[in-house]
């Protein structure tokens, strides 16, 4: 009886001794990591650096369904990871699709290796039925690290319920070039912002780190880099700037990313810096991401942009050479679909490329693995997918971000809030009025409240609201993934807005919704699907249908939805009440409603600059001494500058106050200001802190934002808003490329944008 309960308790301990040190979850990480790569043959370790995705009917029956007979021909040495799996499936479906996946794999394959599945997450899991919050550049417009952190950490609950353990999110790049398709999907022009608002976002993927909790996922920072100010304005194209610039402005974001987010893996960009395109860039991915940064994760291509160092950059004779190019430039893995790294085992053999290359590769990947736990906790449960995804919850919370967004950029004679009780009929009009539009990297939430249903639903049955189209952006209407973009028959649009102004005659105010569409802003992913305009002013006859509107001699508010933000002189003189929103996602309706009724007081702010005309590109707003002279017969100066928003209230600003003046360069000092909400209603205020180094071994753009603080004041409240001043905000990059804090005089600005603000003077002591 002794002997049989001896043996009884030494089973597991036994078991355990006969495990192999991979699946030990007791070991470190890198415990396992060197096991599993010491037992990997080459056509293993090749594996782990491949993706499926178009080819995933090489795995799928013809419902889409998993195929297991089919598995073997594809998956017998394994997979590092499977694209997309949410196409075509709900929340139960893709979590079954995974889980049989995972099963699989981890069962028929010799060591087991599960599966990294990712996912498109840019605003919202883009997947049927997930919850799409407000696009990218409407959430840096609520200037809400807080917020933008709540919305990721919701979205990775859905990815993460349905199998999927990494987002190709957030969008790095900073948009200064407003002909550019991709601005809606990036967090707008100024470093220290796109910084902030990121690193929210890695923080509500990936929660403490560096393991992920049961409803975190990895980040993946793009695009990297220098991608959102491309020549010419046209996706992809060069990044034509020096070391200082890049490494001041656009790298900035992604070195926070990664010293301060600890993000788990990084996308290179498309484009080329100084002739080096990124995908064979070492100093870009090894010198700079690793040696310098210390990145720890790993890197993934973007789609198909290995094989494009042969068929677009032409740095490589072929396949073979872009493959061995990526590699050796510190690429880990392919994405969407195996094709350039399709050869890497022959490429091994033959000597072209190092096993100890290949292997560094392999080993990040499985590091990764690892750390998002999938060989200790592979499934997912498809209960939770259907519970979590589009919840109440999460609808709510992206009604709050939609709000929180929505940005006042000129109400005339208090024109807003609309008075449901002053009206009769209310006339809602526009090519945008009735329209879903969600923006790029969306699929069908399931639900959408167009901004039309959102007022009927406001005023009910007290104000007879009437509609109509008034003219079209394209024909028939907005579809992000059509390749051919067709624009409407001149003579039907003529039609159109003489309707809408019979319509708009009859009614006691006009609410006005225009903008852009999915087709006319978007990723130009190839030469028959462009997505970049070589003019920044509103498409089609919007223009001229807001002349004949406001010629009715009614109040008239424009409200704007589009992906990147258009030249409006004639509006922004001539229309006494403008709301910019974005792609405000599946609340839009609600969202605009609450704030045109005054349910809500608006405080978006801008994160971008709204120019004049495209010939003020580039207008950011931080621009060198020499940068803006000035045009003949027209104003330098944009329509909105970066950071302004108004609100239903009215906030005044203290002169600022310095703890200590003077300083020396390693000291610090703090900045405060008084706000008072001096208006009727409660509301939020963004206060924002702007450095200039008024003289400096090397220019210094005129000024920089270096704080904000999103704050909220009921009517007559004041408060103290407090800002540190350290030495990583008044540092530079000297003539040595070394960064420094020079002595001499700092101009300490705070305010509500980046135009009006007052000022102190700091002065740093040798």
């Amino acid at each position: 009886m002794r002997f049989s309960l001896i043996v009884f308790l030494l089973i597991p301990a036994l078991a355990q001794d006969a495990m192999p040190p991979y699946k030990n979850p007791r070991l470190s990480v890198e415990q396992r990591v060197a096991d599993l790569l010491a037992r990997m043959t080459l056509e293993e370790k090749v594996a782990q650096t491949q993706a499926l995705w178009q080819k995933k009917a090489l795995i799928t029956d013809e419902k889409g369904n998993f195929a297991p007979e089919k598995a073997a021909a594809v998956l017998r040495h394994g997979m590092g990871q499977i694209t997309r799996p949410s196409e075509k499936k709900g929340p139960r479906e893709m979590a079954e699709f995974t889980n049989a996946i995972q099963r699989w794999v981890m069962t028929n394959t010799r060591l087991g290796i599960p599966v990294m599945f990712h996912e498109e997450c840019l605003h919202g899991h883009a997947a049927p039925k997930g919850t799409h919050f407000p696009q990218a550049i409407a959430l840096a417009s609520t200037w809400n690290p807080a917020l933008v952190e709540e919305v990721f950490a919701a979205v990775a609950r859905e990815v993460r319920a349905r199998g999927a353990r990494q987002a190709l999110t957030p969008v790095l790049d900073l948009a200064r070039d407003p002909r550019w398709g991709r601005v809606e999907e990036t967090y707008g022009e100024d470093p220290y912002l796109v910084a902030q608002i990121g690193l929210a976002c890695i923080r509500g993927f990936q929660g403490p780190g560096p393991a992920l909790e049961k409803d975190r996922i990895f980040a993946t920072l793009k695009h990297f880099a220098a991608h959102g100010q491309p020549e010419a304005g046209t996706n992809a194209g060069p990044a034509p700037f020096g070391e200082r610039t890049l490494r001041e402005q656009h790298l900035y974001p992604f070195e926070m990313g990664i010293r301060v987010g600890g993000a788990m893996s990084v996308m290179p960009s498309y484009n080329e810096i100084d002739g080096v395109p990124s995908h064979a860039n070492r100093w870009l991915l090894e010198r700079v991401l690793r040696q310098e940064w210390g990145f720890q994760g790993f890197t993934v291509s973007d789609y198909e942009a290995i094989a494009q160092l042969h068929t677009l950059h032409h740095v490589a004779a072929d396949r073979d050479e872009a493959a061995v190019r990526a590699l050796e430039a510190g690429v880990d893995t392919e994405l969407p679909d195996i094709d350039a790294y399709g050869r890497l085992a022959d490429l091994v053999r033959a000597g072209r490329i190092s096993m100890e290359t290949l292997d560094r590769a392999v080993a990040r990947i499985l590091r990764a693995k690892f750390l998002a736990g999938l060989f200790d906790d592979p499934y997912t449960d498809p209960d939770l997918a259907e519970k979590v995804t589009n919840s109440p919850a999460h609808r709510e919370l992206a009604r709050r971000a939609a709000r929180e967004a929505i940005i006042l950029l000129k109400n005339d004679n208090n024109t807003l809030p609309l008075d449901a009780g002053r009206l009769k009929t209310l006339a809602v009009i526009g090519p945008n009025a009735d329209k879903v539009l969600l923006g790029g990297y969306s699929d069908d939430p399931g639900y959408f409240v167009t901004v039309l249903d959102g007022i009927r639903a406001k005023v009910g049955s007290r104000v007879k609201v009437v509609h109509s189209e008034g003219c079209r952006i394209t024909e028939p209407g907005g579809s992000w993934y059509r390749d051919e973009v067709k624009l409407p028959d001149p003579a039907e649009d003529a039609r159109r807005v003489a309707a809408a102004v019979e319509t708009a005659r009859t009614a006691d105010a006009v609410v006005l919704v225009l903008g852009g569409n999915e087709e006319v802003s978007r990723e130009a992913w190839s030469a028959n699907h462009l997505g970049d305009m070589d003019t920044i002013d509103l498409p089609g006859r919007q223009n001229e249908l807001a002349q004949k509107i406001v010629a009715l001699g009614k109040p008239v508010v424009v409200v704007l939805l589009n992906g990147r933000p258009y030249a409006i002189p004639w509006i922004a003189e001539n229309v006494p009440a403008i709301l910019e929103g974005w792609y405000l996602g599946q609340e839009t309706g609600h969202a605009v409603a609450d704030v045109l009724f005054g349910d809500y007081n608006p405080a978006g702010r801008l994160p971008v600059t709204i120019l004049r005309n495209a010939g003020q590109i580039p207008g950011y707003y931080s621009q060198k001494p020499s940068g803006r002279r000035g045009y003949l017969f027209s104003s330098k100066e944009p329509l909105f500058p970066f950071g302004w928003g108004l609100s239903y209230s009215k906030f005044e600003y203290s002169e600022p106050k310095l703890s200590q003046a003077v300083i020396g360069p390693a000291g610090e000092t703090e900045v405060s200001v008084e706000v008072r909400n001096a208006g009727p209603r409660d509301g939020d205020e963004v206060v924002q802190l702007y450095i200039r180094d008024d003289v400096s071994s090397v220019t210094r753009p005129l000024k920089e934002l270096k704080g904000f603080q999103r704050i909220h004041l009921k009517a007559g409240e004041s408060r103290t808003v407090r800002f540190r001043i350290t030495p990583a905000g008044l540092s530079m990059l000297d003539a040595d490329m070394k960064r420094v804090v020079e002595p001499g005089t700092f101009t300490i600005m705070t305010g509500p944008n980046s135009r009006d603000l007052k000022s102190v003077k700091l002065t740093v002591a040798r």
